[in-house]
């Protein structure tokens, strides 16, 4: 039997079928997701805040009501504030000081040259809901079942400009104590820091204690992934025995999540997208992730260690807001395993140093498609020692066709004889079937691996690369890269040895044909790297197959 071709065609199998399970998992998860937004009735306003740990408040501190009432009254456009810097707009609410648009101005809803509007990630619409809202609870904590508070504000737009930096202050009087809510924009950054300062000008002591939560719906992103690829949609969290738990919105309808750790972090993850609060990293916080019941609402948040000022003290508090792309650096500077909020699955390991060659090798070119190529090549040239057993197996294989193929024709219908002359036919050419399979299999995590990299990857988003390739993260419009990746595929074929049984070979000549139109929804950049792939596979198998008849012939 082919042993060597059986298990070559389960490797294969086993990819695809990975593959398959993953699309079909995530194309389930988002259509429960578009079904559970058609029933949605958006709500203009909500406040819903954690309840405080016990050591959070101190025991002498009431417990704070949950479910707060809704306010259904319109949004007052003076009421908005608006934030300009040259990588964000950012919309205020100066009642409560929430977050309640986001737009990413260096990232677009389609390619520049295709009129793409800046990308919304955060929106408080009519339609769906995604802000990010703050705010103090706890004995003195201005957000209460009552309400929350108004804010004061010197202007209603801020324009970063030339400058580093800006700050916007929010202030509010209470009972005595001045509080300013403070958002610190930097250029060039997607974080925001978001902090209180306290004066109390009063003669009793003041505390309480900072909360930071997303709230969303379960509706799918507007512009959701290309090729066809759903990839995860939901809750993230940093817990004590886990650096990096997710969980989507099915999860949190089952069941609720509470973790109480140092640090840590809590976030809210798409497609090349993430928003996350950041607590101070010395402190002991209180995350939690639920669904608001009987709606389709979802709550994530933290609440911070309490804050204790005395009568005629200062006391302050101050949180990291990151609205923006899955930014690998920037998120591991961020907080500790942030990072991982670019789900590159199991193979993390792998993919990380995978991307950390492709960013250095773009550095220089300035090219991600070229980069994907040059890095294609330089994994097949480190991965060589170990394939080139699977390729002079396979050319060895190939040689002895025509004695295989007599050998069947005379033993054929006799198993047992056809499998004894077929073993003294290896052992007299020296020829192990199955001796090029086990390196082949140890190469299939790099290139899975590398898979994930060019999927998660948002600096591939809306990069081009040549021609007609204006967008490495899209489907090829012309189809021209699945064609020459099918081609490819027939054409290594060619250089290898076909199964003798026929059930066998007939899959191997439809295999092509299947992966062509399999990779017509996929990312370009996806399809350039099988390609390559494949054409430097076919090069090597070329260069063996020469050696060995040149050696034979010698």
């Amino acid at each position: 039997m082919d042993w060597q071709k059986t298990l070559n065609l389960v490797a294969i199998g086993v990819v695809i079928w990975l593959l398959l399970i993953e699309w079909d998992k995530r194309d389930s998860e988002n259509k429960q997701q578009i079904a559970a937004s058609e029933v949605y009735v958006p709500e203009l306003q909500a406040s819903d805040l954690p309840v405080p740990q016990a050591d959070d408040l101190g025991s002498e501190l009431p417990v704070v009501v949950q479910d707060l009432p809704i306010e259904v009254t319109p949004v007052i456009n003076n009421r908005l504030v608006v934030v300009t810097t040259d990588v964000l707009r950012v919309t205020i609410d100066t009642l409560g000081g929430d977050i309640v648009e986001a737009q990413l101005l260096q990232h677009f809803t389609a390619m520049p040259d295709d009129n793409g509007a800046p990308f919304t990630l955060l929106n408080r619409s009519a339609d769906s809901l995604y802000v990010a809202q703050s705010g103090l609870i706890g004995q003195n904590g201005t957000d209460t079942a009552e309400g929350r508070p108004e804010f004061s504000v010197a202007d209603s737009s801020y324009n970063l400009g030339m400058s580093d930096s800006i700050n916007v202050d929010l202030t509010l009087n209470q009972n005595g104590v001045k509080i300013v809510k403070r958002f610190e924009f930097v250029a060039g950054d997607y974080s925001i820091g978001v902090k209180y300062l306290i004066n109390n000008l009063t003669v009793e002591p003041w505390q309480a204690n900072f909360y930071g939560q997303i709230k969303r719906d379960s509706k799918p992103p507007a512009v959701t992934s290309s090729g066809g690829v759903m990839p995860f949609l939901g809750a993230a969290i940093r817990k004590e025995d886990k650096n990096y738990a997710k969980y989507d919105f099915g999860d949190l309808e089952d069941e609720s999540v509470k973790a109480r750790i140092q640090g840590g972090w809590v976030a809210m993850i798409q497609h090349y997208f993430v928003s996350a609060w950041v607590p101070p990293a010395e402190d002991k916080n209180t995350f939690s992730l639920r669904k608001r019941s009987g709606k389709d609402l979802y709550l994530m948040d933290f609440t911070g260690q309490r804050i204790a000022v005395a009568p005629g003290g200062f006391g302050e508090y101050r949180a990291e807001f990151y609205v923006g792309p899955k930014d690998q650096e920037r998120l591991a500077k961020l907080a500790e395993y942030l990072d991982l909020t670019i789900d590159y699955g199991f193979l993390w390991m792998l993919a990380k140093p995978l991307f950390a060659g492709l960013k250095m090798i773009q550095s220089v070119i300035g090219n991600w498609g070229w980069s994907i190529i040059l890095l294609t090549l330089v994994i097949k040239i480190a991965l060589y020692p170990l394939s080139a057993a699977s390729l002079k197996s396979m050319a060895k294989m190939r040689n002895l066709q025509p004695e295989m193929a007599r050998l069947k024709e005379l033993y054929g219908d006799d198993r047992q004889k056809m499998s004894q002359e077929l073993m003294g036919l290896y052992k007299k050419e020296k020829v192990n079937p199955a001796g090029g399979c086990l390196p082949m299999l140890l190469q299939m995590p790099v290139f899975l691996a590398l898979y994930w990299v060019l999927l998660e990857s948002v600096e591939i988003r809306h990069s081009p690369w040549i021609f007609w390739i204006q967008d490495l993260s899209a489907k090829d419009p012309l189809f021209v890269l699945p064609i020459l990746m099918g081609a490819s595929m027939m054409l290594m074929q060619k250089l290898q040895p076909m199964p003798t049984d026929p059930m066998q070979a007939r899959v191997m000549q439809f295999l092509p044909i299947v992966f062509t139109f399999f990779f017509m929804i996929f990312p370009a950049g996806l399809v350039l790297y099988w390609t390559v792939n494949n054409l430097l596979s076919m090069a090597q198998q070329w260069f063996v197959n020469r050696q060995i008849q040149t050696a034979k012939k010698n």
